[in-house]
């Protein structure tokens, strides 16, 4: 709590200084934060030092180090016993994830003298802690943003990820995760979701064009459909909005495809509406998939006049729904063969299948669909994969 009350006039440079010494109170040495980059590839140590709070810090790989599997697996993780500043055995050092509920933000180094489960607990505690600070300072410090890329940035992709939420929720017996590619130059691709109660609201988009101007449409996109939406809207209100006002904006030159849906985290009950984009994949029991059907109103914008359809789906504890946009199945090798729909199917139900958290296994998918399009899409790539555990609270958070 001290902590806390400390950090709130504190910049995010002071936040190694002030962890380190209320940690030492606690009997914690040798503390360190590190942050994971927008791609999940890497941990930077924050330092405090330098335009991007990094100078002079360490980076761990998240694939093959000891803090990288810390991360991946969300665990706590000790180095080997060694001897400890007072030369007595017994002396260890940890890596815990930091996250947020489900969201990883990096992992927090620290020593320690004994490894009891009391140790163990603070750690824990003090990665949690950690966890709420970075995020406190983190949506108005240009320095963090520095920190967590790897390579710059354009200015569609600045947009676009100021626009989205956190890629990671859990709550009501229902996980989400998503992820963008290329994330440094993503272009009219971008996830929404939102929570209202008990009603989780899921939204793809999809904007014509790779661009800036693409990633304008789908800013505008995105902004009309959350205004309608926070208004009290259905989905066929909210997608009518969003048409008028890209058709006030852009007249008919400019459209977005969208899945726009509603899942009710109680009951498990998915209503949803497809405005010309990639029907939704249901995966059950992890055995079988389905492709969700419901007629196209066509794209947003395009003032083509179809009738919008709402449809319905009954959803099983277990059950994940996928939404995603078309660079994820059509990028291609160099042979030209697609990565497709059923490699991307079949990635999701062999890497989800209790080996590894929803996060870690859509890390991994972006990391495959990069490597297959030999590190560079041509398109934007989106995933937006939601389960629902039919309110198995306890098991959201690893």
């Amino acid at each position: 709590m001290r902590l806390m009350q400390a950090s709130h006039t504190a910049p995010l440079e002071q936040l190694p200084k002030l962890i380190a010494e209320h940690a030492a109170t606690a009997g914690m040495r040798d503390v360190a934060v590190f942050v994971v980059d927008l791609r999940e590839t890497v941990l930077r140590r924050l330092t405090g030092r330098g335009p991007a709070a990094g100078d002079g810090g360490q980076e761990f790989t998240v694939a093959g180090s000891l803090p990288g599997q810390a991360y991946q697996r969300v665990e706590l993780l000790p180095e080997p016993e060694r001897d400890g500043p007072d030369d007595r055995p017994g002396g260890r050092r940890w890596w815990v994830a930091i996250t947020d509920g489900v969201e990883r933000l990096g992992v927090l180094r620290a020593d320690t003298a004994t490894g009891d489960e009391a140790t163990r607990q603070s750690l824990r505690d003090l990665a949690s802690m950690t966890a709420l600070l970075l995020l406190s300072k983190r949506s108005f410090s240009d320095s963090h943003a520095r920190l967590v890329r790897t390579e710059p940035m354009n200015v569609a992709a600045e947009m676009q990820w100021n626009l989205t939420p956190p890629p990671a929720f859990a709550g009501l017996g229902t996980t989400v995760g998503a992820v963008m590619e290329p994330a440094y130059q993503v272009g009219g691709d971008v996830f929404d979701y939102a929570v209202a109660g008990s009603t989780l609201h899921l939204g793809v988009f999809d904007a014509m064009g790779h661009d800036t101007t693409a990633g304008i449409t789908a800013n505008v996109a995105v902004a009309a459909c959350r205004n309608a939406r926070r208004q009290g809207a259905s989905l066929s209100e909210t997608s009518h909005q969003v048409e008028q006002t890209l058709i006030e904006q852009f007249a008919t030159s400019r459209y977005v495809t969208a899945i726009l849906a509603d899942l009710e985290m109680e009951t498990g009950r998915l209503t949803w509406i497809n405005r010309g984009h990639h029907l939704p994949i249901l995966i059950r029991d992890n055995r079988w998939t389905s492709e969700l059907a419901c007629p196209p109103a066509g794209p947003m914008g395009a003032d083509l006049g179809l009738p919008i359809r709402t449809a319905t789906e009954q959803f099983e504890p277990g059950d994940r729904l996928l939404l995603y946009t078309d660079g994820i199945v059509e990028a291609r090798d160099k042979q030209g063969r697609e990565f497709g729909r059923d490699r991307f199917v079949d990635f999701i139900r062999r890497h989800h299948s209790g080996r590894h958290t929803l996060h870690e296994t859509l890390r991994r998918l972006m990391a495959a669909v990069m490597d297959h399009h030999d590190g560079a899409l041509d398109d934007d790539a989106t995933v937006l994969l939601t389960e629902w555990r039919g309110g198995h609270q306890h098991t959201l958070i690893p």
